[in-house]
């Protein structure tokens, strides 16, 4: 009877061993957008003292983004045959090194600091995809929304405490030590994480035997991938498209607003300096709050018996339908409040996404999550080389903030038409 029980039902008590596991992919992505956003604040005054105009600041914050786009779907693939505990690991160590060297590059030159900012990328390539791979491995089919939205609204509060510390960091120690402190935080997390995580529950030494039978029993997958199918297989599926898409418009509004908001706050709405963290937090707060929200409410609606297909298409109109309105309105208002107060409004909306296309490749593929969600991410990450060097050069040949959100929203809008036409939430591979 106990077995049955077991088997049914995790009874390991309330701080169950996947908690921790999802606690330090959390940390790992937070630690991942101090290092990625730091330097959207830092590069102000770096480019007074070395003489860097808009155009070769944009091209500085999209190079990270060459490394990011190369390693994706290599990220995926390793982290579904070897591990997300692996991968994801020397990803962190790896970024975390290229970040305390950033400013010694800076120094040497262009080219030195375009070669960090790549080779920062590439360590950065593989978060997502190893937590996608580990997520599947160590969550029932009911808990993959919530975990992954605990996840990613590591997101929004790394983005805030980077927003918020590097100023002071700046003003106080030099804009030299932003790199040096922070990427000290991913060295001393990558020696927690080889003692807390393992790849899988089976191989975890202090997870209890109630919950390592309920996740041998409900996780989506187990053990390592070695015959996974070849990426042009995974192409021909529209269902996969979908989601491709869906990134891509989703990640322009992402890395252009994580990029070019603190220079926004500061130049186009005429905030003091010292000010930057404080005001651009606020959208990045709203959406650590409803992120998690978000999630919650995803799998309730699974788990009453609605439609999967149905959910994951209401969620995503939901959040790039809201968004684009947003966008579309933020230039039409002159206050400063009401502008930031539009953009919290708009992550209010597209935090629904995290029911939507954000997790839509466990749906369709979930022994192949990390190899997915390498794929879409690919995708994902273009916007971060095109949409902020393009918003770079728009500001620079126009110096119009109207014109950079009206582009994202329309954006944002073609991503909503598409994944509502071809998404789907069956299995598509085995």
């Amino acid at each position: 009877m106990s077995e049955v029980r077991a088997s049914s039902a995790d009874d390991s008590g309330f701080w169950k061993t996947r908690y921790t596991v999802i606690g330090m992919c959390f940390a790992a992505t937070f630690i991942c957008y101090i290092d990625r956003v730091n330097i959207s604040v830092a590069i102000i005054p770096m480019a007074n003292d070395l003489g860097w105009d808009v155009a070769t600041q944009g091209a500085i914050l999209s190079s990270f983004y060459i490394g990011y786009l190369l390693m994706q779907i290599g990220g995926g693939r390793l982290a579904d045959r070897f591990g997300g505990k692996l991968i994801l690991g020397l990803g962190v160590l790896i970024w975390s090194l290229f970040t305390i060297i950033t400013p010694a590059a800076a120094f040497m030159g262009l080219f030195a600091l375009y070669a960090a900012r790549i080779g920062m990328g590439l360590g950065e390539a593989v978060t997502f995809p190893s937590v996608y791979s580990l997520v599947t491995r160590w969550f029932p089919h009911e808990e993959k929304v919530k975990a992954v939205a605990f996840n990613a609204s590591g997101i929004p509060i790394g983005t805030v405490f980077a927003l918020v510390v590097t100023p002071v960091i700046v003003l106080y120690l030099g804009w030299e030590w932003a790199f040096y402190l922070f990427g000290a935080v991913g060295v001393l997390w990558y020696l927690a994480w080889n003692r807390m995580v393992s790849t899988d529950p089976g191989s975890h030494p202090g997870i209890s035997e109630a919950e390592r039978a309920f996740l041998a029993e409900r996780a989506q997958a187990s053990g390592a991938v070695n015959d996974a199918p070849p990426i042009s297989e995974f192409l021909k599926n529209k269902a996969v498209w979908a989601i491709i898409v869906a990134h891509f418009c989703n990640n322009w509004t992402l890395y252009v607003v994580l990029s070019w908001l603190p220079k926004y706050v500061n130049e186009g709405l005429g905030v003091a300096f010292a000010a930057v963290g404080i005001v651009s937090m606020l959208p990045h707060i709203t959406s650590f709050i409803c992120l998690n929200v978000a999630g919650n409410i995803a799998d309730r609606m699974i788990q009453r018996g609605m439609d999967v297909t149905f959910v994951r298409k209401l969620l995503q109109t939901i959040a790039f339908g809201g968004l684009a309105v947003c966008l579309f309105l933020i230039p039409t208002v002159e206050s400063s409040w009401a502008a930031i107060g539009i953009l919290c409004l708009g992550k209010v909306f597209s935090a629904a996404g995290v029911g939507g296309f954000n997790v839509n490749h466990m749906d369709i593929g979930p022994k192949y999550a990390g190899s997915l969600m390498g794929i879409t991410n690919t995708a994902g990450t273009i916007p971060g080389i095109v949409g902020v060097y393009v918003s770079g050069l728009i500001l620079e040949i126009t110096g119009s903030w109207a014109l950079v959100f009206q582009v994202t929203a329309a954006v944002t809008a073609f991503g909503m038409v598409f994944y509502l036409l071809f998404a789907s939430g069956e299995k598509q591979f085995d």
